[in-house]
């Protein structure tokens, strides 16, 4: 029984090392899933992979005669009481033309409320020729109780779409956005006016 001790012991030892490394490995996945997500979301962006669109700065340097409609969805989330839709339901546009459209949201709630838009084109093969110059996506926004907003969009179908033979015969695209809900930020003093119905370039600038 004395020799059984150290055995023991060392058993105990070993048992607390792989206990430790479990929780190290653990804890690394946990954090590596945490950085995959901005990086998929990263990925997606250069890529266009889930159709999602580009975001670029500049216009396109060249117009085809080849027309292409667009359709505009809208979608909110579960918590966000707003109601949102495409100022207009579709555009048809020659690919490489710079277009610009909007969509408009109103809080229905009797107080603040905020949500953040994400968005995905169809077929996902185009998003990644689908260029926005302007948009509304993944910038937090605040409305106050029955508020109107304006949000613009700019964007243009790249030429360079002309070139993947799966989509030589496309006619319709469809950009999709989904307001999914957030914490409303802390009200500010020029919010208690009550006004209504501003645009989003009003709110930027005031």
């Amino acid at each position: 029984m004395a020799e059984a001790k150290p055995v023991d012991a060392r058993v105990e030892r070993s048992n607390r090392m792989v206990a430790a490394v479990c929780v190290a490995f653990f804890a690394g996945m946990v954090g590596m899933a945490y950085a995959a997500v901005p990086l998929y979301a990263m990925f997606c962006q250069i890529t266009g992979y889930g159709g999602t669109t580009q975001r670029v700065t500049q216009y396109s340097d060249r117009v085809l005669d080849r027309t292409v409609t667009v359709r505009f969805d809208a979608n909110v989330a579960g918590g966000v009481p707003w109601d949102f839709q495409p100022v207009q339901r579709d555009v048809t546009m020659k690919i490489g033309e710079t277009t610009q459209i909007a969509y408009k949201a109103t809080n229905l709630f009797d107080r603040p409320s905020a949500g953040r838009a994400t968005f995905n084109v169809t077929p996902e093969l185009a998003g990644a020729y689908f260029n926005k110059v302007e948009c509304f996506c993944f910038t937090d926004t605040t409305l106050n109780a029955g508020e109107t907003i304006d949000m613009p969009v700019v964007f243009y179908v790249d030429p360079a779409i002309e070139d993947v033979p799966e989509l030589k015969n496309m006619k319709t695209i469809t950009l999709s956005y989904t307001f999914f809900p957030i914490e409303p930020a802390a009200p500010k003093a020029a919010a208690a006016t009550g006004k209504t119905g501003k645009t989003a370039d009003e709110k930027i600038g005031g």
